[in-house]
């Protein structure tokens, strides 16, 4: 039951899903939440690729992935885009720490912001309409794969370096104080079990798996490095920034063996 429990509050934590009444509540299942961030962007990646796959019944592989995309960011309430835009806006310029953390808690969007949030939407569409105009089911497939690969980045930072905001003020205390920092072994199962299921639809695109998984990859240790060396630690916004980024590199590692 606490298995569920706590897959429940992640949903809650990162999507407008609603959950079972029965679930509640308590503040340390927050901190205890992370490994189950990859199902829940699974889950997410299910929605919206069913969409993706239904619209392109209907109209052709642009409209229905614009479409899969809007149901994605319609679920996740535009929690890590926001957070994408944020951490752009903050690190974009040459810019101290502090000033940098000032930038990232206001909330209006500057022009690093905006830049980032276009082009990294631009990549994502990009890519799945390539996908899609292949084969609609590959691309719905992608999307859950990549939606769900991408969120074990942010676990995976969490672990790997300290909270560089102010603590007292998170939104998510008990995951900025480090309480989330544990279940990387799970995370991981998760993450293998994930490229398994893809990999049995689609036997032939296991080199692709192979090289998105490398470029994620990379991805979590250059921002790891980045945000070592300008912030010291990571913040909500930069988990978020993260994942989008992870996000786009599974999709382009795919794409390489197309």
């Amino acid at each position: 039951m606490q298995p569920l429990r706590l897959f429940f509050t992640a949903v809650q934590f990162l999507t407008r899903l609603p959950i079972p009444r029965w679930v509640g509540f308590e503040p340390d299942w927050l901190a205890r939440c992370a490994p189950y961030f990859v199902p829940v962007g699974a889950l997410v990646g299910m929605l919206s690729g069913a969409v993706l796959w239904g619209a392109a019944q209907l109209w052709p592989p642009a409209i229905a992935v614009l479409l899969a995309m809007a149901a994605g960011v319609y679920i996740t309430g535009g929690f890590h885009e926001d957070g994408l835009a944020d951490t752009c806006d903050g690190l974009g310029g040459a810019v101290s720490r502090d000033k940098a953390l000032l930038i990232m808690k206001d909330s209006r969007l500057g022009s690093y912001g905006a830049l980032g949030l276009v082009l990294v939407l631009a990549l994502k569409a990009a890519a799945l309409w390539t996908l899609a105009q292949a084969s609609p089911w590959v691309a719905a497939l992608a999307l859950i794969w990549a939606q769900g690969i991408s969120r074990a980045l942010p676990v995976a930072l969490m672990a790997a370096l300290p909270y560089a905001g102010d603590l007292e003020h998170a939104k998510a205390k008990p995951l900025a104080s480090g309480g989330g920092t544990g279940g990387l072994a799970l995370t991981t199962a998760f993450v293998l079990a994930l490229c398994a299921a893809f990999a049995a639809l689609r036997p032939a695109l296991v080199p692709a798996v192979a090289t998105g998984l490398l470029a994620c990859a990379a991805v979590g240790l250059w921002m790891r490095r980045w945000l070592r060396h300008r912030l010291g630690g990571y913040t909500g916004d930069t988990l978020g920034a993260t994942q989008q980024f992870g996000e786009i590199a599974l999709l382009l590692g795919l794409l390489a063996w197309r």
